[in-house]
């Protein structure tokens, strides 16, 4: 699978309305040109009240290992209206069953056990959000288009900022 370079990205996203920042506004980070872009939404959309990113924590179980881990949600958003969603954002090939090709390569395997590890964190994510009233949503880059969020693309590879 090749990288998509819209979610290679990541940097220090810095707060301009800490006032609608909920949680440290001193460790904000981006993990994707996507990413920076649904925070800036957030600080400049005036039906977002409050939000922050990687601040919720939710226990799950990984099947592969058995073993419990924790997810940083994306983002949370409380809206003016009195609606809270959890946000995760992928690239939308990531969010269906990888194909099965002829032959099981080493890249499949990979393909199918991240996306095993994304289901079941967020299959906990709509357990934890629901059991407090919330909503869980993954925004993949149709959603984002769909806000008027817009989807930056980074240099191709090889070539300088």
């Amino acid at each position: 699978m090749p990288i998509n370079n819209d979610m290679a990205y990541s940097g220090k996203y810095k707060i301009k309305k800490p006032e609608k920042y909920a949680g440290d506004p001193s460790k904000v980070t981006y993990r994707s040109l996507w990413e920076r872009q649904a925070f800036k939404w957030c600080e400049n959309n005036p039906q977002v009240v409050a939000w922050n990113s990687e601040e919720i924590v939710v226990p799950y179980k990984y099947k592969v290992d058995k073993k419990y881990h924790r997810y940083f949600v994306d983002l949370l958003i409380k809206m003016e209206s009195g609606d809270v969603i959890l946000v995760e954002i992928k690239p939308k090939k990531e969010t269906t069953p990888p194909k099965k090709p002829s032959r099981q390569t080493k890249r499949y395997i990979n393909e199918v056990t991240t996306y095993i590890k994304n289901t079941d964190k967020w299959n906990a994510a709509q357990e934890f959000a629901e059991s407090r009233g919330w909503r869980f949503e993954v925004w993949t880059e149709d959603t984002l288009k769909s806000l008027g969020i817009k989807i930056l693309s980074g240099p191709a590879k090889g070539k300088k900022k």
